[in-house]
């Protein structure tokens, strides 16, 4: 028939569309009074895991390599050891299901429903998005006064994390300004490159005002690792650009001169006269190495830091943390983690969950940091290859000084799966499509299916 119809639009549509829902999700108001912990955006991401596994079965393919399966299943071995060792079922049960949506099965299903180069860098865009969104309500607290409390003023920018989840905002903000930073060093049209890097700019001025030292020293690391690996020509000319910008922000317009030279000095300041937030979380960590010397192999068990706390830790340590401002009345917020990633899965999981986990994130570094290369000497994907990197470089800085908790921890679980396709999928393609490139088919269109990637 003349008029028969074509095949519904709807097929073409991404399939990574359900992850960009999770992260639009984080755009939503916290309520000022729940607990920090799962949200929608959570509750979502357990639809795209039950979604990407309806597609496998459809599609009737096998749904990771052995490498993928290895490297995002290693982190197996060491939750189940610390399940069993949990002081409860239910504890076990749920610090379990926690690790593997955020470490395994997130992760896994982003990995899997991204399908090119294109997919990668919507999800790139919509995390530049959403730090954008987060940062303007940010910038909007400070300059109002309706922000979480800071040195009795509430001028800290939390965006709509709420004074519950302070770090909410800024890792938002940071994962935005690491994608916006290699979107910008891409090879991708000058128009896209200058949005780019505007709002890689623009996302500094949130960042600072979230007055979180620790997304500072994990975005300075990351961004001074993208613009080397980019080339030094650019790194110096990025550079001095940021530094001119920090000038007028800081020097000329007086963008929170006092409260920001303040808080950078307290940097300098953890050994010789720590604030009371560095002495509590050097106390925690000592907390945590007591734990893990008392079971040095498998930890003392999932959900078990907050219990053995008050035992393994000094008198030094605060009954908690005063939170206040954002629409939330003044509380005192227990504190029950390290504040380290690396010590809480030492004192919970002991040597072989650490080793497990550190493992994985080891191999997908590796592994990323060589696709990396081949896409500089082969100008293809050099945009997805340091966002990829960089996003991992970050979350590996910050662990140093933060672990999982709260509802931006659904971020993380999609930043490892963007981190595991360019790492497992994305740079192997790179390659395939050069040695395609090398090699002409016969038939004249092997080079074209190589990589499948676009």
């Amino acid at each position: 028939m003349g008029l028969a119809l074509n095949p519904p639009r709807v097929r073409e549509l991404s399939p990574v569309l359900p992850v960009v829902a999770v992260v639009a999700l984080l755009a939503l108001p916290v309520s000022p009074t729940a607990e920090s912990g799962a949200g929608p955006a959570d509750a979502v991401s357990g639809l795209v895991v039950l979604y990407c596994v309806v597609r496998l079965v459809r599609e009737r393919r096998r749904p990771l390599s052995w490498t993928a399966a290895v490297v995002l299943g290693l982190p197996v071995a060491g939750l189940a050891v610390a399940a069993v060792g949990a002081s409860s079922p239910a504890a076990g049960l749920t610090g379990l299901g926690r690790y593997l949506q955020v470490f395994v099965l997130v992760p896994a299903a982003v990995l899997l429903l991204v399908r090119d180069r294109r997919d990668f860098r919507l999800l790139a865009w919509s995390f530049v998005a959403l730090a954008g969104w987060q940062g303007a309500i940010g910038v909007h607290q400070y300059a109002t006064g309706t922000g979480a409390s800071y040195q009795g003023e509430d001028i800290r920018a939390v965006g709509t994390f709420g004074a519950a989840d302070v770090m909410g905002m800024a890792t938002v903000v940071s994962f935005g300004l690491v994608c916006a930073l290699g979107l910008a060093l891409g090879q991708a049209s000058v128009r896209q490159r200058a949005v780019a890097a505007g709002c890689a700019l623009a996302l500094l001025l949130p960042l600072a005002l979230s007055f979180s030292r620790g997304a500072w020293i994990a975005t300075a690391v990351t961004c001074s690792a993208q613009l080397v690996l980019a080339g030094l020509r650019r790194a110096l000319v990025v550079g001095a650009v940021t530094a001119a910008v920090g000038v007028v922000l800081v020097g000329g317009l007086g963008v929170g001169s006092a409260q920001l030279q303040e808080r950078i000095g307290s940097i300098t300041q953890v050994a010789d006269a720590p604030d009371q937030s560095v002495t509590d979380r050097y106390t925690m960590w000592a907390a945590a190495v007591g734990m893990w010397r008392e079971q040095p192999l498998a930890g003392v068990g999932l959900k078990g830091f907050p219990e053995q706390r008050d035992a393994h830790a000094s008198l030094a340590l605060s009954a908690g943390s005063d939170t206040e401002g954002a629409g939330a009345a003044f509380r005192r917020q227990p504190l029950l983690s390290p504040h380290n990633m690396y010590l809480l899965v030492l004192a919970e999981q002991g040597l072989t969950g650490l080793l497990a986990l550190a493992g994985a994130w080891l191999a997908l570094l590796v592994c990323g940091l060589r696709g990396l290369v081949r896409a500089r000497g082969s100008g293809r994907g050099l945009d997805c290859a340091l966002v990829g990197c960089g996003l991992l470089v970050w979350q590996l800085t910050d662990f140093v000084y933060a672990d999982i908790g709260g509802p931006s921890t659904v971020l993380t679980a999609v930043c490892f799966g963007v981190v595991a396709w360019w790492a497992l999928v994305g740079s192997g393609a790179v390659r395939a499509r050069d040695e395609s490139a090398a090699v002409p088919a016969r038939d004249g269109s092997g080079a074209a299916e190589g990589a499948g990637i676009r």
